[in-house]
């Protein structure tokens, strides 16, 4: 089972011609409210792919939140795990006709106490998955050390939102699998091509690099290095696409796959996320399998493929 310990918000999206400079006035076409949040999008995405996924965000008890609840567990997310004492986030987001986005977000409740309690609760039911965002280390490496000491959970981190790279140094180190875009990995540590990829054997890590359309790169400890692309898609939106590689790539890694092979199931599914409006647009398995076979038959010809959600 993979749990899912982060971010859950009402997304407000507003679609605008451009990105707005210091001190413009742009006019949206439309605003529109959407659930969404790293973890709980990336828990989603493993639910679609057939993954047995819960959610542990701090979430409170007012209608809005029973609701955003209610949503996931009609994809087939166990939401027993979340803290419900909490009230959910918001982040606003701007995006632009070619999918292009910026995000605005508050910080949420999921602090060291609750984080341990959800650790202590997956060690307890045996081995799993935790899933974590780039906004909880470095302390969330104590909190692991006490609440799982065997070392029974198999933590994953999407490196997404650590701004510091003594705090990311930490995430590479503890988890067993980390992914990060690729701009941000080279703001971090100012290196590229296989300097950045020298990260995971120092940290001793399986390191994905996603860059948009230019595909991603599976970094080994053993130094091994393997490239895919990206899935060429009609794209509406790229909101949550990241997090729809997070969470197919669990789900992947959970059903036994390698991986490779994780990786590439997951880049098939984020990219048809990318055609789908919000930041739910995560396919269904029968959807990826299908993207596959169709991209893997040359008869088909390279005709962009969309996702039914």
């Amino acid at each position: 089972m993979i749990l899912f310990c982060g971010y859950a918000n009402v997304d407000v999206v507003a679609r605008i011609p451009v990105l707005p400079n210091g001190g413009d006035r742009v006019h949206a076409a439309s605003i529109d409210y959407h659930h969404g949040g790293m973890a709980a999008n990336a828990a989603v995405a493993a639910a679609r792919m057939g993954a047995a996924a819960a959610f542990g965000g701090a979430v409170g008890s007012a209608a809005l939140d029973r609701e955003f609840l209610a949503a996931l567990a009609v994809d087939g997310v166990d939401t027993t795990w979340c803290h419900t004492d909490s009230a959910l986030s918001t982040c606003v987001l701007l995006v632009t006709p070619d999918g292009e986005r910026s995000a605005i977000s508050r910080d949420d409740d999921l602090d060291r106490a609750r984080i341990a309690a959800s650790v202590q609760h997956l060690a307890a039911n045996g081995e799993g998955w935790l899933y974590l965002d780039g906004y909880r280390w470095p302390e969330a490496a104590g909190v692991l050390a006490n609440a799982d000491p065997a070392g029974r959970i198999n933590v994953f981190v999407d490196l997404d939102g650590c701004a510091d790279q003594d705090a990311a140094r930490v995430a590479l180190t503890t988890a067993r699998h980390v992914v990060a875009g690729r701009a941000q990995l080279e703001s971090l540590f100012g290196t590229t091509g296989e300097e950045l990829f020298a990260l995971a054997a120092q940290h001793d890590v399986v390191l994905l690099v996603t860059d948009g359309a230019d595909g991603w790169w599976l970094a080994a400890p053993d130094g091994r290095v393997e490239h895919g692309a990206a899935l060429p898609v009609e794209a509406v939106d790229t909101t949550g696409a990241g997090d729809c590689f997070s969470g197919a790539y669990l789900a992947g890694l959970d059903a036994g796959l390698a991986p490779v092979e994780a990786a590439r199931t997951a880049a098939i599914a984020a990219g048809l996320s990318c055609t789908v409006a919000g930041a739910r647009g995560a396919p269904d398995r029968s959807a990826v399998e299908a993207a596959r076979q169709r991209t893997a038959d040359p008869s088909t010809g390279s005709t962009a493929l969309r996702s039914s959600p």
